[in-house]
């Protein structure tokens, strides 16, 4: 499967993918500069984290205007796997993809660290690989992850099952003590109706790799790289 992963001025997680997707899983991975939009050769589109334009206005929305943005949402509505991840959630948000935005995290800080997150739904093409409620170990690092929606986008979220993964305690717990940033039901990752886009805040590709000791996002990679032609 060919992954092309989208590169922003500001980007710093580009690489971290590359490593992952290229480096441990071999797969043929190409970045696209934001200004490209012949994406038509790739099977998955990656949208990494980072600081996409210096964040100037809000997190996505000067990216939401690049070249190579027009060209994912119009591949996404082909089929085409896309996932965002952080500042990729966000862009995806933007540019309408997927319901909802990103906002400032509830204590108005940057939060860096590893957290409890429970898959929600394994049966999605992105996390068939996971066990049903299985809690992972993921990082995060974000100011403006709090997930935000009007109540019933959230009420369609929860119906059609397209939230993937929810903040929780060690223990599983979906409550306030395992919410790192006061995301709205706890929400930390979701896909559009299709199910093909994925955006979530923490970071599967640094938590996929056994020199750091830390794989639960790896699982995540495996499944795709396995199962792209499902959606195609």
């Amino acid at each position: 499967m060919k992954f092309g992963i989208i590169v922003f001025p500001g980007s710093n997680c580009d690489r971290d993918v590359a490593t992952v997707t290229e480096g441990i899983f071999r797969q043929p991975t190409r970045y696209v500069w934001h200004q490209e939009t012949d994406l038509g050769d790739l099977d998955v589109i990656v949208v990494p984290g980072g600081f996409s334009y210096g964040d100037y206005l809000r997190c996505g929305a000067i990216a939401r205007f690049s070249p190579a943005m027009k060209t994912v949402r119009e591949e996404a509505e082909k089929g085409k796997l896309v996932l965002g991840i952080c500042n990729g959630f966000q862009v995806l948000t933007e540019i309408g993809l997927l319901p909802g935005a990103l906002i400032r995290n509830r204590d108005l800080h940057f939060i860096c660290d590893r957290v409890p997150v429970k898959v929600e739904n394994n049966q999605s093409v992105w996390t068939r690989g996971y066990q049903p409620q299985q809690v992972l170990n993921l990082p995060i690092a974000h100011g403006e992850g709090r997930y935000y929606a009007a109540e019933d986008t959230l009420k369609s979220l929860e119906d059609n099952g397209q939230i993937l993964f929810r903040y929780c305690t060690s223990t599983g717990e979906v409550n306030e003590s395992g919410n790192p940033n006061g995301s709205l039901n706890n929400i930390a990752g979701i896909t559009n109706k299709a199910g093909n886009v994925l955006g979530m805040m923490p970071h599967p590709e640094r938590a996929a790799d056994p020199l750091l000791n830390l794989t639960d996002g790896s699982l995540l990679f495996r499944e795709i790289t396995g199962n792209c032609a499902v959606l195609m």
